[in-house]
């Protein structure tokens, strides 16, 4: 009767109706009665097999009816049955309910992110520490080499269990496969993703052991140089690609996966010397003959800075190329010998990593810089090792021991602020539309004594040289004299550490002019600075610059590149004026005069906006622009001057007649 019982319950139960899955209002799925397609099987998919399970959910604190929090856990599983290794692989999980992911197991984030992250827009996961998948054809079917599961733990907003927070999508990011839309089963949401040889090669394409090299606007170099059991050599190179990229003061920081630590260096320098994690942690417990005093970080994030120029000759922590220029890395368009910048480390590993072939890159890298553009950094990915120089003069080159690259590219934060600013004027009207209300951000206490959605004030010329808060009494005043009425309360500065004013000069039949004026309100000095000025219209008219040296920009048509000439290339903090107790203070300036042909752009109309920029940059960093034009009454003014004229005559004529009588 048991033997009998059992074949006949594993059949009824195979011969269950299978139940679809429906939306719920809170954004979730639970069970219909109705049947749905069945999921791709792993077995049935000879690509790369994609699985997102989810597990049990529950209630957290706080009690929020309208945005109700909810623990989550949830297992990505990604299982190569190809016939070619997939190499670096990537996975996107189109989270869609405000998720907050805490930890994940054997991946990393791919946009350098640490835990916990904001991941409810969506996150790709890069695999860490096993990044390469193998077939199961050179591993006889080992599924420890073949796949990998992702396990995470998080929180979720407004999917109530049972209801289940599905993901919008899961798709392989890796270039040259192709994912149709995922289908779901009970707890499970699948798709079987195969080669595409039509699909679009961004990135990842096949060559031997290891990934070619990527392009990026700035690139990361890791290369093993010397490497021993317990400890290697690391050089790493930052290299700038993008013609308007650029970072001033740069800080570089990672993540250490394996508890190594920075025994030295040399070209760079830890933000902060500090051994005490050592000394209190797993390194001082195994290293107990070292002498941590000479170790410079244990931090598991550390930040490395750059030099200054005067330890470049110095034999202990200087004399390694690009090295030491006070964290400056230039576009390549200004100098290609300053777009580079290097530096080497000692690191030394923990166990079970003590082999000399046993080597790994540190994870979640980023780098920014002082009024710079945002950068968002990938995983690193092995490369074939780099080539270095023979130092000995050879004829030769060296080979790194092993090599990884980071690509990094400029990106824009949801919801972050420019930090310069850029006003208009013109000889056509004496006022100066000046920067826009909280330009570059406004503090909160600020919002208390001024209005941060209230439109700027019109400006007389002379207003800007002088400090925003000296200009509200300059501001009123010529609102008077133009019969204009002023906000109340007064709009909020731009809060904008540099401006640009952008005054149209002169306008002729055969040409026109601009004048370009640099400010500089805080106390940082910009050393060679540069302003790119992209103009859809008119920059094909550019003819000459006289007080910096400007060019068009490669491959482009319309963007102008400007920077200091020798002398000139420095932007001067702001400073005291000459009587300091009743002298506002002076920014640091910097003008140059513009001029342009009509020849080769016919029929450009200079006051109607042609003459002004569309985009300005401020060493990378892309400017807030005025949202109105300076407006021009010539047109108005022209008949009624003429008709003064004649009206003139007429009287004159009249005059004369009348006298001859």
């Amino acid at each position: 009767m048991p033997g009998f019982f059992v074949p006949f319950a594993l059949a009824a139960f195979l011969f269950l109706p299978i139940c679809s899955i429906a939306q719920t209002p809170g954004g979730g799925t639970r069970a219909t009665p109705s049947a749905a397609a069945p999921a791709p099987a792993a077995d049935n998919c000879n690509g790369i097999f994609l699985s997102y399970r989810t597990g049990t959910g529950s209630k957290i604190a706080p009690t929020d009816p309208k945005h109700q929090p909810y623990r989550f856990e949830s297992t990505l599983t990604v299982q190569n049955n190809g016939i070619e290794r997939l190499k670096s692989w990537q996975v996107y999980v189109g989270f869609k309910h405000d998720e907050v992911l805490v930890s994940a197991s054997n991946a990393i984030l791919a946009d350098g992110s640490s835990y916990p992250a904001l991941v409810g827009n969506g996150t790709v996961f890069a695999g860490f520490p096993m990044t390469d998948l193998k077939t199961a054809i050179e591993t006889a079917g080992d599924s420890t080499q073949t796949s990998v599961e992702v396990k995470m733990l998080g929180t979720q907003f407004g999917v109530k269990p049972p209801a289940i927070p599905w993901p919008e999508n899961i798709t392989l990011v890796n270039d040259g496969w192709a994912c149709p839309a995922p289908s779901t089963l009970g707890g499970a949401m699948s798709v079987c993703c195969i080669r595409d040889e039509n699909a679009k090669k961004n990135i990842t394409v096949l060559d031997g052991d290891f990934l070619p090299r990527q392009s990026g606007d700035l690139t990361i170099a890791y290369d093993v140089t010397r490497a021993y059991d317990s400890s290697y050599w690391a050089q790493v190179t930052l290299t700038n690609h993008n013609h308007l990229g650029r970072l001033d003061n740069w800080k570089l920081s990672w993540d250490w996966m394996q508890d190594e630590f920075i025994f030295s260096m040399k070209g760079a320098y830890p933000s902060i010397v500090d051994s005490s994690p050592c000394i209190f942690g797993p390194q001082g417990e195994y290293y107990k003959q070292l002498d941590f005093s000479t170790v410079l970080n244990c931090e598991r994030r550390p930040t490395i800075i750059d030099l200054p120029p005067t330890k470049f000759n110095d034999s202990t922590v200087g004399m390694v190329p690009f090295c030491c220029r006070n964290g400056t890395i230039l576009p390549p368009s200004m100098d290609p010998t300053k777009s580079v910048s290097s530096f080497q480390m000692q690191v030394f590993k923990m166990p079970p990593t003590l082999n000399r072939s046993d080597l790994s890159p540190p994870q979640n890298w980023k780098i920014n810089g002082t009024l710079n553009p945002d950068y968002q950094c990938g995983p690193p990915v092995r490369v074939s090792p780099s080539e270095f120089v023979d130092p000995s003069g050879l004829p030769s080159n060296s080979t790194a021991v092993a090599s990884w690259q980071v690509v990094c590219n400029i990106t824009q934060p949801k919801g972050s602020s420019p930090r310069c600013c850029v006003s208009f004027s013109a000889f056509y009207n004496d006022s100066v539309v000046p920067c826009n209300t909280c330009a570059c951000g406004c503090p909160n206490r600020a919002a208390q004594t001024c209005s941060a959605t209230a439109p700027p004030v019109l400006l007389p010329p002379n207003a800007l040289l002088v400090p925003f808060d000296n200009r509200t009494t300059m501001a009123t005043a010529w609102a008077n004299i133009k019969h204009r009425q002023v906000p109340n309360p007064m709009p909020c500065p731009d809060n904008c550490g540099v401006s640009i004013n952008w005054h149209v000069n002169t306008d002729y039949n055969r040409g026109w002019s601009a004048r370009v004026t640099l400010f500089n309100w805080a106390e940082t000095l910009f050393p060679d600075w540069f302003v790119a000025v992209e103009m859809d219209k008119a920059a094909g008219g550019f003819e000459a610059m006289y007080s910096f040296n400007g060019t068009m920009l490669p491959n482009s048509n319309s963007t102008l590149f400007m920077q200091g000439l020798p002398g000139l290339n420095y932007l001067v903090g702001e400073t005291d004026g000459l009587n300091p107790s009743k002298d506002p203070r002076v920014p640091g300036k910097q003008q140059s005069v513009i001029s342009f042909t009509k020849r080769t752009t016919p029929g450009i109309n200079v006051p109607s906006g042609d003459g002004f920029p569309t985009k300005v940059y401020f060493n990378g960093e892309e400017c807030s622009l005025p949202s109105v034009y300076p407006t021009s009454d010539v047109s108005r003014r022209a008949p009624e001057s003429i008709m003064s004229v004649i009206l003139a005559a007429l009287v004159a004529s009249i005059l004369m007649k009348e006298l001859r009588w």
